[in-house]
C-alpha cells in the first residue's frame, strides 16, 4: 500500500528510483511520481495517474538528471487518483518536495490553520498539508529542514512514512516514520530508501529499519544519522538482508501468483527446515520452547489477523484447541483494536501478518501489550514492524510474496501454526505420542503431496473456462476445511472480481440454499475426514435443487464422483493438514478464471499487498 523509494549517491538517481517503483508495484497503487534535484540545481517533480510505465513515458522528454531523488507509488486515501493528487507534492514555494505513506488524521485542522496564514492548496491530499506545514514551521522559525520536520511532526496525529528533499540542498534526504514501514539501505558511498527491502536488495544487503518516532538524516559522503523527534541520537542496528533478486523475478512464469503457487512445495520445505529433525520424531519451534513456562500457564490464546491471515488463524484455532486443550479466540484485528477487549496477563496473543506491517494487526499488538499479554508473532518479512514489536515469534520463511493475492504465505502460516500447536501440545503432555509422530510424518511428506496436487494444473486450467463468465460462486467446507472454503472464495473475489462467498457446508440450509440454481457453481471441499458423510449429504441437497458442484475429493473417492458435476482429486493427508492440500486447487482455479477474464492477476484493482493504513 503506497511505496517509497529514495536515493542519494554517485549514480544517476532516476533509473534507480524507477526500477525501485517497479519493484514496489506489488504493493498496489494508482499513480506514480518522482522528485529530483537536477544537475543545474533545480527541483523537478514529475507525476502521473496510472502505472509506473505512464510516468516513464511522461518523463522521456523531461530533465531527469541528478544523483538525489525520491519517488512514490500512491494508493488513494484522500482525493481521487489523478495527476494532481499523485505524489510527490511541492510546498507553496516549491522549495520542498515530499512523499508520504499513511494518513494524517488531523489534516483538516492543520489545513484550516495554514489557509488562515495565506497558504493555498492544489490537491485534495493530506500529504500536501504536511509539506506545507513543514515549510511554514521552517519559515517562521528560521530553522533547518530537520528541525522543521521534528517540530511539524509533533503536531501530526496519524501514521506516516515520509521522505523530503529541499531545493538548494543536493546532498540530503530527511525521512521519518510512525506506524508505516521505512528502511535505509547502506551502500558504498550511497544510500537507498524504501518502504521495504525489495528495491534495495539489488544494490546492498545492509539495511537499517527505522523505528516509530525516528527520523533518518541521509547525507552524501556522511554516516547515516537516526534521531528522535526530540533530537536524541538513536543507535544504528544494521541488519543483513536474506533475499535475492531471483526471488523478485517471475522466473519464466506469466505472473508472480502462478510462480508462487508452484513454489509451495519448496516453501513448505523451507518453513519446516531446522524445526523438524531428520528422524521426524520431534518438532522444535524455538519461539515456543524459549517461552515454555509462559505458554504452559496460558489460560487463553487470542489470534489477531486480517484477510488471508485470518483464515489461517481459524485453522490455528482448531489445531490448538484439539491438541493443546487451550481455549482460542480468533479476532479480526481491525475490530479487536477498536473494542475494549478483556485481556489479562495470563493471555497469549498471536499476531499473524505476511508483511509484518499490517496497520490493524500492529495496533492490536500494541493494545494487547498495554494490557500485559504475551505477544507471539507469525510473519514472513524479516525485520518488519510486528516481529520487532512482539515478545517472541516465528517466521514462515516462504520468501518474498509479490502477488497481491496471498498463496504461499497462507500455506506457510498454517504450517507454522501446526508446528506451534504440536510443540505446545507435547510440552503440555496433551497429545498422544502416536498422533504426534503421525503429524510430524505428515508435515515432512507435505511437499511431495503438494507436488502431486500441482499436477492438476492443466485439468484446472481447462475447468476454469467453464466458469469464466459466472457471476456468483459458493464455496463450502466443514471442520478444518471451512476456513479453506473462505480462503478459496477470497482468492476468486480478489483477482477475478466475481462475487463469491464461503460458508460452513451445514450452514447452507440456514439461508444460502435459497441461492442455489443451475447458474451458480458450488465448490465443495469434500475430502475424506471425520465428517465426510455429512458433507456428502450437503452435496446431495445442492444437486436436488439443480446446483452445479465442483468437488475437491480424496484420491480414489467414488461416492462424490458419482454425484458431483466436476471432481478434482487430491492426495490423502491427515485431516488437520487437509486445508493446505485443498488450498492449491482453489488457488489455481481463481488464477485461471482471472486470466481468462483478462484481469491484472498480480495487481488487482483497489487492493494493496501490505495494508499499512486503516
Amino acid at each position: 500500500m503506497c511505496g517509497i523509494v529514495g536515493y542519494v549517491g554517485y549514480r544517476e538517481a532516476y533509473p534507480v528510483l524507477v526500477k525501485g517503483l517497479h519493484r514496489l508495484e506489488y504493493r498496489g497503487y494508482d499513480s506514480a511520481g518522482v522528485a529530483l534535484i537536477c544537475n543545474d540545481g533545480g527541483l523537478n517533480v514529475y507525476k502521473s495517474k496510472g502505472k509506473v510505465a505512464e510516468l516513464e513515458r511522461y518523463a522521456e522528454t523531461q530533465d531527469v538528471s541528478g544523483t538525489i531523488g525520491i519517488a512514490h507509488t500512491r494508493w488513494a486515501t484522500h482525493g481521487e487518483p489523478n495527476d494532481v493528487n499523485a505524489h510527490p507534492h511541492f510546498s507553496e514555494s516549491e522549495r520542498l518536495a515530499i512523499i508520504h505513506n499513511g494518513i494524517v488524521e488531523n489534516y483538516a485542522l492543520l489545513k484550516a490553520a495554514l489557509i488562515e496564514n495565506g497558504y493555498t492548496f492544489k490537491s485534495c491530499t493530506d500529504t500536501e498539508v504536511l509539506v506545507q506545514l513543514i515549510e511554514y514551521v521552517q519559515t517562521t522559525n528560521n530553522c533547518t529542514l530537520l528541525e522543521a520536520v521534528q517540530m511539524a511532526l509533533r503536531q501530526v496525529v496519524g501514521a506516516y512514512a515520509i521522505a523530503i528533499i529541499e531545493k538548494g540542498d543536493p546532498d540530503r534526504i530527511i525521512a521519518a516514520r510512525k506506524s508505516s514501514p521505512l528502511v535505509v539501505g547502506l551502500g558504498n558511498d550511497e544510500y537507498f530508501l524504501a518502504s521495504d527491502a525489495t528495491p534495495i536488495v539489488e544494490y546492498t544487503n545492509k539495511v537499517v529499519y527505522i523505528n516509530d518516532g525516528e527520523i533518518a538524516v541521509i547525507e552524501r559522503h556522511k554516516p547515516l544519522r537516526v534521531v528522535t523527534l526530540d533530537n536524541e541520537e538513536s543507535t544504528l542496528d544494521v541488519k543483513k538482508l536474506r533475499m535475492s533478486i531471483s526471488q523478485l523475478e517471475k522466473g519464466g512464469y506469466p505472473h508472480f501468483m502462478l510462480k508462487e503457487i508452484f513454489e509451495q512445495p519448496k516453501t513448505i520445505v523451507d518453513c519446516i527446515r531446522g524445526r523438524i529433525n531428520v528422524e521426524a520424531d520431534n518438532v522444535i519451534l524455538s519461539g515456543v520452547i524459549d517461552n515454555r513456562e509462559r505458554f504452559l500457564r496460558a489460560k487463553r490464546i487470542i489470534i489477531v489477523a486480517c484477510g488471508t491471515s485470518w483464515h489461517a488463524a481459524l485453522i490455528g484455532e482448531y489445531l490448538i484447541e484439539e491438541w493443546c486443550r487451550i481455549p482460542v479466540e480468533v479476532e479480526y484485528a481491525s475490530e479487536f483494536r477498536y473494542r475494549n477487549p478483556v485481556i489479562s496477563p495470563d493471555d497469549i496473543v498471536i499476531a499473524i501478518s505476511q508483511s509484518g506491517e499490517t496497520a490493524d494487526t500492529l495496533a492490536a499488538v500494541e493494545l494487547a501489550k498495554s494490557r500485559g499479554a504475551f505477544i507471539f508473532g507469525i510473519c514472513n518479512v524479516v525485520g518488519s514492524s510486528i516481529p520487532r514489536a512482539t515478545d517472541s515469534g516465528a517466521y514462515i520463511h516462504v520468501g518474498p510474496e509479490i502477488g497481491v493475492a496471498s498463496t504461499k504465505a497462507f500455506t506457510g502460516q498454517v504450517t507454522v501454526l501446526t508446528m506451534l500447536a504440536l510443540t505446545l501440545a507435547r510440552a503440555k503432555g496433551s497429545i498422544e505420542q502416536p498422533l504426534y509422530l503421525q503429524m510430524l510424518g505428515e508435515l515432512v511428506r507435505l511437499p511431495d503431496l503438494l507436488e502431486d496436487v500441482l499436477r492438476l494444473n492443466a485439468r484446472i486450467e481447462d475447468l476454469s473456462k467453464i466458469f469464466t463468465y459466472t457471476k456468483n460462486f459458493l464455496y463450502l467446507g466443514r471442520g478444518y476445511n471451512y476456513p479453506a472454503a473462505l480462503e478459496g472464495a477470497l482468492k476468486l473475489k480478489e483477482i477475478s472480481y466475481i462475487h463469491a462467498e464461503g460458508y460452513p457446508a451445514a450452514e447452507m440450509k440456514h439461508g444460502p440454499i435459497a441461492l442455489i440454481d443451475s447458474e451458480i457453481p458450488v465448490v465443495v471441499i469434500a475430502t475424506t475426514d471425520s465428517i465426510y458423510e455429512k458433507t456428502v449429504s450437503n452435496i446431495q441437497e445442492i444437486k436436488a435443487r439443480g446446483g452445479k458442484v465442483l468437488a475437491i475429493v480424496t484420491s480414489g473417492d467414488q461416492t462424490v464422483r458419482n454425484i458431483a458435476d466436476y471432481v478434482l482429486e487430491v492426495p490423502t493427508v491427515a485431516e488437520p493438514l487437509s486445508p493446505i492440500v485443498s488450498a492449491i486447487p482453489l488457488q489455481l482455479l481463481a488464477y485461471y478464471i482471472a486470466v481468462n477474464k483478462g484481469r491484472d492477476v498480480d495487481q488487482p484493482r483497489n487492493l494493496a499487498k501490505s495494508v499499512t493504513v486503516e
